[in-house]
């Protein structure tokens, strides 16, 4: 059986409190982050990664304050969730045509976006149906936001879906609290991190 691992926005401007976009509690998430990071690089797990790589005059900036400008340090992935060699594919549309093979030998793969929607890039999609996933796990920020949005799309595939709750972080309790309960309706497992080292359900 086929595992994805979906590390959502696991970035240095997200997850800690001098970061551009902290969200509140997030650095907390952070050894579990490095837990999962690890355990999926060991256990062949594919991991895919996003990451917001914003411009300087971002549109997205007039509803959010600038956050993950490329090429600043901010929009990083923080280092528990960074294997050696990640692969990086820009967001345009036909970042993935040169890369030959079709689908990229390599253990992470970090998809760029512009906007909340991971599934906004043209090339996350693409990657996932190359995959030939049976199952995804999720985790990272913010849970009302960017993991939503993640949730959304993966469970539009059809495909079962775990969200690791002791791997995530919103920016409101309340509407996180929410979000979780209204995916978990749609047939998304709860697991923790130490539910995924088990592995007696991957």
């Amino acid at each position: 059986m086929k595992t994805v691992f979906l590390d959502v926005d696991t970035q240095i401007d997200f997850l800690f409190p001098a970061g551009a976009l902290y969200v509140p509690g997030a650095e907390e998430i952070v050894p579990n982050l490095a837990v999962l990071t690890r355990h999926g690089l060991v256990r062949g797990h594919q991991i895919i990664s996003t990451a917001d790589a914003h411009s300087e005059d971002d549109p997205e900036f007039k509803i959010w304050k600038p956050h993950c400008v490329a090429g600043t340090i901010g929009q990083h992935k923080a280092a528990a969730a960074l294997s050696e060699r990640p692969l990086v594919v820009a967001s345009h549309s036909g970042a993935l045509a040169p890369l030959n093979p079709p689908l990229p030998q390599a253990k992470q793969i970090i998809v760029e976006k512009q906007m909340l929607d991971c599934f906004s890039s043209p090339n996350l999609k693409v990657l996932l149906n190359a995959l030939k996933a049976d199952q995804f796990v999720v985790y990272g920020v913010a849970t009302e936001y960017c993991v939503r949005c993640a949730l959304t799309g993966l469970v539009e595939l059809g495909k079962p879906v775990y969200l690791v709750t002791d791997a995530i972080r919103g920016i409101d309790p309340e509407a996180s609290r929410q979000v979780i309960t209204g995916f978990e309706a749609q047939g998304v497992v709860l697991r923790s991190t130490a539910d995924v080292l088990a592995e007696n359900w991957v």
